[in-house]
């Protein structure tokens, strides 16, 4: 038997080319060189993979948060339209008489001047058992107008809880919608329903113009809108029979099939996950709820370019796993192969700054659009709240003033006694300014003040008492004619702040006129059920007819700019209707007008 010789190779290893002889040896190297090539194509494939999906989701989170936020403030500003139809005479009268078609003529009318400034896909008044009295596209084909809605979802949430919502297609428009419902009540008692539907197609058009796929899935698993035609109305899984049950009862998707997407979800994760579509497609995954988690938004980036460039990536690796395994056999060409290295990892950050840049970019601006939303929420609501303040606590303020001024000159005559006296009326007052302000919100929410006995005497006392400097710095001429004992079923605060609304709008008709004269009279009206009757009027110019038909609905006055914004009658009729009372208003002849408060007298 031949001795091997067995040499020490580098670092103190043995040899292999000396153990293995001839072409074994040059095998293993062979075989040596395949593997550590593929590890590091693959090493480089999966890190470069896994950190195109990381990029990938952080800038999909960025994206979905802007889209929700945009959806989420498209549904809220149609929240406030079904409520405010229970400021509108007509809609008390046709939901007490559904039978009369003049009414739902004028009903319908009405409701569509309303649309057509709010911008919603339709709005409708149900009664109770849910048949559509009135609607705003009653002259369109497929109104709901005829048609009984009482199976829907909206419909019974409505009647349950005062406040529905639903999406589904429309039964009679064939088009889908998000629909918001309002119980219109009288005296605590649900009279009927007002609902706005809400379409949403332009998110879905804005998608496809985007290059983006993107889902809406609702509560049960079903695409409500998505980018692609195929993908909509479908579950993202099989549905269970007792929510097939319902949909069939409820019928929120038409006559669509409902047949299961069929997508394997995998590597579902808090950074994301990935789907598989069919076909070859795989899709990089994002999720955000929306509309109070009742939604999911789902955002699908196709994984394809992360692929390919991870692909690149990890061919360049095993390439330069090559170059350095060729370096080490080949020393005469070891320059060539590090410039070749070199110039790889040039390339490399290369694109990964300009990968950097651009997801900086994107975030600088889905940030600022951010901003620019949480803006425009916060100059909204301040909006808001300046016109009630406005409106609320000018007279106060102003009575305020008159009794401070009134104390600093009996200071100076020193007129304690009278001092006093305008200190405690002072205190009242920013009592009152207290009341006031705790009441701002009667107009959007129902109060949870129970109503008592409330003498009318007293509250026309403080009314008074507060535009007492308006009346004598204007020069008008106020003459009170109460019956005595009268007491009426109200709140203290919210009564004396309609008849400070009449009053301080009666102030303002005398304001240049050549007689300057209120008159003031309360009256007991007997019958099936007893009233009082309280009419406040003023001797300034009449009310323009076409005014005086709309004179209880939102933001109209005929005062000029800066001076009102036609809140004031709007509250004081929305104050009435809550006592069980109503408001009226009439022009006197040869000229004035008159306000007449009616409300149920307290036993």
């Amino acid at each position: 038997m031949t001795d091997v010789p067995f040499r020490i190779g580098l670092e103190g290893q043995p040899d292999i080319a000396a153990v293995v002889p001839g072409r074994a040896g040059w095998l293993v190297r062979g075989l040596l060189a395949v593997a550590l090539v593929g590890a590091a194509a693959w090493l480089g494939y999966a890190i470069a993979f896994s950190r195109g999906l990381d990029q990938l989701h952080a800038a999909a989170q960025q994206r979905l948060a802007v889209e929700a936020a945009q959806l989420d403030g498209y549904l809220l500003r149609f929240e406030y339209l079904p409520s405010l139809l229970e400021t509108s005479p007509d809609v008390y009268r046709l939901l007490g008489t559904p039978d009369d078609r003049a009414l739902q003529q004028n009903v319908s009318l009405y409701l569509k001047s309303i649309n057509l400034l709010a911008g919603a896909d339709n709005l409708y008044v149900l009664s109770v058992a849910g048949d559509a009295l009135a609607a705003a596209d009653f002259d369109q084909p497929g109104t709901p107008v005829g048609s009984n809605l009482s199976y829907r979802p909206y419909m019974r949430q409505a009647l349950a809880t005062g406040r529905g919502a639903f999406f589904g297609i429309g039964i009679t428009s064939a088009r889908a919608g998000y629909y918001l419902s309002y119980a219109v009540k009288r005296q605590g008692q649900t009279i009927g329903v007002a609902v706005v539907k809400v379409n949403l197609d332009a998110f879905e058009r804005e998608w496809r113009n985007r290059g983006s796929d993107m889902v809406l899935v609702d509560a049960r698993g079903v695409t409500i809108l998505a980018s692609r035609d195929e993908w909509r109305l479908r579950p993202l899984t099989p549905l269970s029979v007792d929510a097939l049950e319902e949909i069939a009862t409820s019928k929120p998707y038409g006559s669509s099939s409902l047949e299961p997407l069929g997508w394997a979800f995998t590597e579902t994760a808090d950074r994301g996950g990935r789907v598989s579509t069919g076909r070859g497609a795989d899709y990089s995954v994002d999720e955000r709820p929306l509309n109070g988690r009742q939604w999911r938004l789902l955002l699908l980036d196709d994984e394809t370019p992360v692929r390919r460039t991870a692909f690149i990536i990890g061919a360049l690796s095993g390439f330069a796993s090559i170059a350095a395994l060729l370096a080490l056999g080949l020393f005469a060409q070891r320059r060539n192969e590090i410039r070749q290295r070199l110039a790889s990892q040039a390339a490399l950050q290369a694109a990964n700054d300009r990968l950097e840049i651009r997801v900086q970019e994107r975030t600088a601006e889905l940030r600022a659009a951010q901003d620019e939303l949480v803006h425009a929420g916060k100059l909204a609501v301040l909006g808001q709240m300046s016109a009630g303040l406005v409106h609320e606590i000018n007279q106060p303020l102003a009575a305020l003033q008159t009794t401070a001024d009134n104390a600093i000159q009996f200071v100076d005559r020193g007129l304690i006694g009278e001092v006093r006296g305008n200190l405690v009326r002072i205190g009242e007052l920013v009592r009152r300014l207290g009341r006031l302000t705790s009441q701002l919100r009667v107009f959007a929410y129902k109060s949870n003040e129970p109503l008592d006995a409330v003498s009318v005497e007293q509250a026309l006392s403080e009314t008074l008492k507060i535009l007492s400097g308006r009346v004598k710095d204007g020069g008008v001429e106020l003459t009170i004619d109460l019956a005595p004992g009268l007491h009426v079923t109200a709140d203290q605060t919210r009564l004396e702040q309609l008849f400070c609304n009449i009053v301080a709008n009666a102030l303002d008709a005398v304001d240049g006129a050549a007689q300057r004269s209120i008159h003031i009279q309360a009256v007991r009206e007997d019958g099936p059920a007893a009233r009082c009757h309280v009419a406040i009027s003023n001797s300034g110019p009449a009310i323009a007819p076409e005014v005086l038909q709309r004179l209880f609905e939102p933001f109209v006055t005929t005062k000029p700019a800066g001076k009102g914004l036609g809140l004031g009658l709007v509250l004081a009729n929305h104050i009435a209707r809550s006592f069980g009372g109503e408001l009226q208003a009439r022009n006197l002849e040869p000229s004035g007008a008159e306000f007449v408060v009616l409300l149920p007298l307290a036993d």
